[in-house]
């Protein structure tokens, strides 16, 4: 059960440090004269503008949902395209990495069967096989047919391989951490819980409970 009054804090918490909710529309071109006008290339037009917009030339249309998929999409490729220019710097592409960090969460010996690295990346058979010899040819790990399963191959974590996803692993989620210092603790924490359960009523109602390996690492 939620207590609402948090998230009902943590907006006031917020509405103080930006001046208030007059503050917070006026920077975002609200208030009772309306949005920003895109046309007249002012303010970014923002979730906020998009539904009332909406509101305004069509009552009654849907448009609750509007001020949180819409910022969770423009986040989504924001915090993709950094993180895609992260690795890039690294010299790493982003399918080895998932590779390399499935094997590095999964504790000493770094060991893990294809299928089990399947299953844990979410992706199919050749997919797992094609990052497995694209890293082997990279010396990043090696496999070796399971013991006393021969139709079983175990893939293993190499030390530049370990070397590689320490290094990565640092900068990339350093990045995002600063991305996010604009949060609190208790803004963050809050943020996780909600988009927790956000996330998995979503799944609920699709009738798709998978956890996909997107952004993953």
């Amino acid at each position: 059960m939620y207590h609402w009054s948090r998230v009902l804090e943590a907006g006031v918490g917020a509405e103080k440090k930006t001046g208030g909710a007059a503050g917070s529309e006026a920077k975002v071109g609200g208030g009772a004269g309306g949005g920003s006008d895109p046309a007249a290339g002012t303010a970014a037009y923002t979730a906020r503008d998009i539904a009332t917009a909406w509101e305004r030339e069509r009552p009654g249309t849907p448009a609750t949902s509007i001020g949180i998929v819409t910022p969770i999409w423009q986040l989504a490729k924001l915090f993709g395209d950094d993180r895609r220019r992260v690795l890039a710097r690294a010299g790493v592409d982003t399918a080895t990495l998932d590779l390399l960090s499935v094997l590095r969460r999964s504790g000493t010996p770094y060991t893990l069967t294809t299928r089990e690295l399947g299953r844990l990346s979410m992706v199919t058979a050749g997919a797992v096989s094609q990052r497995v010899a694209r890293a082997e040819r990279e010396g990043l790990v090696s496999r070796r047919p399971g013991e006393g399963r021969p139709r079983t191959v175990e893939v293993t974590l190499t030390e530049a391989g370990h070397a590689l996803v320490e290094a990565t692993v640092d900068q990339v989620l350093g990045r995002e951490a600063d991305l996010i210092s604009g949060l609190t603790a208790e803004q963050q924490n809050l943020l996780t819980e909600l988009l927790g359960v956000l996330l998995e009523d979503v799944q609920r109602s699709l009738g798709d409970e998978r956890i996909t390996q997107v952004g993953q690492l």
